[in-house]
This record gives C-alpha cells, sequence and structure tokens, in this order.
C-alpha cells in the first residue's frame, strides 16, 4: 500500500519549495487554494515542470514557442502546440493562468504625413506595398488629418487599424 501524504504536510511543501512537482489532480487542488498559479505566457521550463504529465521536451517547447511570440489563450492552445489532447491538460487548468500580453513598443510612433517608405516599412504590420500607398496617396491628396482619414483614405480594415493606432501620431 502507497503512503499518501496529507493535504497539510502537501500545504507545506507547496509554501517552501516554490519547484514542487505537483503528482496528482489532489496536489493541484490544494495548490490552486493556496493561489499557486503558472502564466502561461510568462512560465520558465521550471514552472512548466511542476505540473504532472509533462516532460522536460514539452515544457521547453512551451517557452520557446512564448519567446518566439506565440500567447496562449486557452488550454486548447496548449493541447494544440504540444499535439496532446485537451482531455489530457484538462486538470492542470486549476492552477494555469492565461493573461495577454501587448507586444512591447520597439520604435517610437512615427508620423504618416512624414514618414518615408523606409520607415514606414519598419511598422509592424505595414508591408512595401502599403507604405508604398501610403506615401503615394499622402503626395497625391496631402496629409491625413487622423486615424480615421487614414483608414478611409487607404480602405484599410478595422483590424489592421487596431494594430497600426500604436506605431502611428498625427
Amino acid at each position: 500500500m502507497q503512503w499518501l501524504p496529507s493535504a497539510q504536510s502537501i500545504r507545506t511543501k507547496l509554501l517552501n519549495d516554490p519547484y514542487y512537482r505537483l503528482q496528482s489532480r489532489a496536489e493541484i487542488a490544494i495548490a490552486a487554494d493556496l493561489g499557486i498559479q503558472i502564466d502561461v505566457n510568462k512560465a520558465k521550463v521550471d514552472d512548466w515542470l511542476r505540473l504532472p504529465g509533462l516532460s522536460i521536451h514539452q515544457a521547453r517547447n512551451l517557452v520557446q514557442l512564448c519567446q518566439a511570440g506565440v500567447q496562449f489563450c486557452c488550454i486548447e492552445d496548449i493541447a494544440a502546440a504540444l499535439s496532446i489532447s485537451v482531455q489530457h491538460l484538462q486538470p492542470l487548468v486549476p492552477v494555469l493562468k492565461f493573461c495577454y500580453y501587448d507586444e512591447i513598443l520597439t520604435i517610437a510612433p512615427l508620423s504618416p504625413n512624414i514618414a518615408t517608405i523606409e520607415q514606414l516599412t519598419e511598422i509592424p504590420a505595414i508591408d512595401l506595398r502599403l507604405a508604398q500607398s501610403i506615401v503615394h496617396n499622402r503626395d497625391l491628396q496631402g496629409a491625413y488629418r487622423n486615424l480615421v482619414d487614414f483608414q478611409r483614405r487607404l480602405s484599410l480594415p478595422g483590424a489592421l487599424i487596431s494594430q497600426l493606432m500604436y506605431y502611428l501620431q498625427f
């Protein structure tokens, strides 16, 4: 007969050892009750290894995906990234935290009224063709008054404008 540690013993281990590897659903529940959560979009390999059923290879893959800019929004995203079933990961949900993080702006906002084609192509989501259209339209019709005028004149979809509005200033 296998000895099962008491809930108090598990609580003590969880509070004293930040790398304690959870062994069961019961331990996951205790960790969740203590407020222990793993932010899936900031987790390191050691964080992932705390979870039962995940290998070091899987943990490394998840960390590398996050470092490449992938953000996980739900358990289904993690399952797809690992090519395993959602049901396999479902018991982990009580300790997983899904937060969204905006990418950090690495360039200062730019005025489309004075920017060159080369400067515009440094903005994420602006390719060479769009940059040329921005400059061509500006040369033909004058300065853009604001973001709405910019969107209307170039017939840009709302999804693209929501990406660009952080990088443009009028």
